[in-house]
């Protein structure tokens, strides 16, 4: 794995919120919507540290460094972290083009990132990959977003939740492995 990964164990954490690209603005209905989650991973761009405190409010977090993540707060964030549950591990990092290992061989189960501000989940070699899109200030036309990932039962299930209605989708793809 990548010199620069944390790994944190997360127990039986079954439910998980996703996050990523808040870049300093934390929207209520993010928090709500991540309300019952037993983690959240940010996937970086976090903007500033009060967001972290924020989303530690709901659940523990597992965050890591976006490319705007500037200054000693930021510092204290790694580029990579691996979040281990009972039921996968999950490899986290913000922009998926730096990712430089081989999730398959390395035996993890989802890996999450960030950056491209597009909500997106796929499936290769085994491995599900998830971006839950942007939950931070409006980028383009695209919609502003968090994701729940639960691995309560197999197949796993991911939920995108469109913050600007609540309503939640599923785009298409793989709907889960496990």
């Amino acid at each position: 794995m990548s010199a620069c990964a944390t790994t944190n164990t997360a127990g039986d954490a079954a439910m998980i919120g996703l996050i990523s690209d808040t870049h300093g603005l934390m929207r209520p209905e993010a928090l709500a919507a991540l309300k019952g989650c037993d983690l959240i991973i940010h996937a970086g761009d976090v903007g500033r540290p009060e967001i972290i405190d924020q989303l530690l409010s709901v659940a523990p977090v597992v965050a890591v460094r976006g490319n705007i993540d500037k200054g000693v707060w930021a510092a204290q964030l790694p580029l990579t972290a691996v979040a281990e549950t009972q039921r996968a591990r999950i490899y986290v990092l913000h922009d998926l083009q730096q990712l430089d290992i081989d999730p398959a061989a390395a035996q993890l189960h989802i890996v999450v990132s960030g950056h491209s501000h597009k909500a997106s989940r796929a499936e290769r070699s085994g491995v599900l990959y998830l971006n839950p899109g942007s939950a931070g200030p409006r980028r383009f036309k695209l919609p502003i977003t968090v994701a729940r990932l639960d691995l309560r039962h197999s197949p796993w299930s991911v939920e995108f939740v469109d913050l600007s209605n609540g309503e939640t989708y599923c785009p298409p793809g793989v709907v889960g492995l496990g």
